[in-house]
């Protein structure tokens, strides 16, 4: 039985980027005043730091997981170790759901970015209004460009995704620095507009929760390092310490960020005014045209980073599924050429273009969809990492690879109690962080295509055994397992 496999293509330096770029993406130069609007300033910044506190427990798993099976697929691979093939197609899926939607979110904020900084030329030709938002055909067009120049990109190979990922990275974490730092020594940039520092119609501990519930969907990223393991041109011994400095970086600017913005101007009152974005109406207001620019640059980057990040990865993740017969075959075809898989780059595109027809709410209905994508994903991680611990030296095990470590093995643990804590969070009615109708609309709309997927490949997928599987989604890994 043959095997497709990746080649080896990818630095260190290029890997940290695309999980610090695809972390990052657009919301952190795009939602900041809606987040303010949820929880305060403060209340922004703690349930971020909360939330990279439970990444970074989720991250031990990964380390470890990636360290003893470095192939393509990740959190798919490792659901199918601990699990089972059902299982591993759940996981697969529901984090495909989290990938892709966060291509989507980046196109469309692209396009709306290009709609606050040039607002004559992209409000042209409007199409029809949904939920209060008037959608135009040149704002589809200029996301469809941005999709189809990364789909170019990641196409032509992963050597050239990665060196631009990390080009992106350097000068977006620069505009990030100079523009925080201009605002800061403004003298209209004051503290006094950061107060109050939480929202003052609900209590404390309901504003953080409400951000740390978005967590999955701000640092995921991080993820995508399991995704390109395959393509290590290093030791996947150094993935774990890639994972932490990327979310600690991310952290970082989250912070800067929500801080720039709320310094340039009240942010209560930028609430109640409902920009079309919040902290570019800020910045523009306090910096001019310098300020504007700054944002412009950083903003893009961020976009551009998160466009390619999660291109690479959903690719990936689609060509891991479709190599173990879990998907159709084309998604495993690779490039005559660049050798990538190409199939899953052209569909991830198509699937993300449909977000930019659905105008501005859009972006808030998909990423509480891809928080749940991604929640499923990291309990799936966690279990599996659970699975070779144990928590003494007697008990006798046959896996090599189980080790005795109780202090991961209840890491692992939290981590699994994390993950079902930001599923719950966003699946409880009475949550503060609930799920919108559009929101929960398209998770069923999601299931039942992965359902159609399942049940057009169920046969093939049955009939191969285990040992056949193991290979296919592992390789010379499935020795070990």
């Amino acid at each position: 039985m043959s095997r497709k496999t990746l080649d080896k293509t990818l630095k260190p330096h290029w890997v940290w980027a695309i999980a610090l770029g695809s972390s990052i993406g657009w919301g952190a130069f795009v939602l900041p005043v809606e987040w303010m609007g949820k929880a305060g300033p403060l209340g922004v910044i703690i349930g971020f730091a909360i939330g990279a506190i439970l990444m970074g427990l989720i991250a031990v798993s990964y380390g470890f997981l990636i360290e003893k099976f470095p192939v393509s697929g990740g959190e798919f691979a490792y659901s199918f170790i601990s699990m089972g093939k059902t299982h591993a197609f759940i996981c697969g899926w529901f984090l495909t759901l989290g990938y892709i939607c966060i291509v989507a979110l980046n196109a469309s904020a692209f396009a709306l970015m290009f709609k606050f900084v040039f607002p004559d030329f992209t409000m042209n030709l409007k199409l029809y209004s949904i939920a209060g938002w008037d959608v135009y055909l040149v704002e589809i067009l200029v996301a469809t460009v941005a999709l189809a120049f990364f789909t170019y990109l990641n196409i032509k190979g992963s050597g050239l995704s990665g060196k631009m990922q990390f080009i992106f990275c350097l000068i977006m974490l620069g505009g990030v620095f100079i523009l925080t730092t201009l605002v800061g020594g403004t003298p209209q940039g004051s503290f006094e507009n950061v107060q109050p520092l939480f929202k003052p119609e609900i209590s404390t501990l309901a504003a953080i929760l409400s951000i740390v519930a978005i967590a999955p969907w701000a640092y995921v990223g991080f993820d995508n390092i399991p995704q390109a393991a395959e393509e290590f041109n290093f030791s996947s011994k150094k993935a774990f310490s890639l994972i932490i400095l990327a979310i600690v970086f991310a952290l970082v600017l989250y912070s800067m960020m929500t801080i720039a913005t709320a310094m340039a101007n009240p942010w209560e009152q930028m609430v109640e005014a409902g920009y079309i974005w919040g902290t570019g109406a800020a910045i523009s207001d306090l910096l001019g045209t310098t300020g504007l620019s700054l944002l412009v640059l950083a903003l893009s980057m961020g976009i551009f980073t998160g466009l390619n990040g999660f291109t690479i990865s959903s690719s990936r993740l689609l060509f891991a599924m479709s190599r173990a017969k879990i998907l159709p075959p084309a998604f495993s075809k690779l490039h005559p050429k660049s050798g990538t898989p190409y199939v899953g780059i052209i569909f991830t595109a198509i699937i993300a273009s449909l977000a930019p027809w659905f105008g501005r709410e859009v972006l808030l209905w998909v990423v509480d969809m891809s928080s749940i994508g991604v929640s499923i994903a990291y309990f799936y991680t966690s279990y599996t990492a659970y699975t070779f611990y144990k928590w003494n030296t007697g008990t006798k095990v046959a896996n090599a690879n189980i080790t005795t470590n109780p202090t991961k093995k209840f890491i692992a643990l939290l981590g699994m109690i994390a993950s079902i804590v930001f599923m719950l969070l966003l699946l409880l009615p009475f949550s503060p962080a609930y799920l919108g109708i559009e929101s929960r609309i398209a998770l069923i709309i999601w299931i039942a295509l992965g359902g159609i997927f399942y049940l057009a490949n169920r046969q093939v997928f049955n009939n191969l055994s285990n040992e056949e599987l193991s290979y296919l989604i592992l390789g010379e890994n499935a020795a070990k397992k």
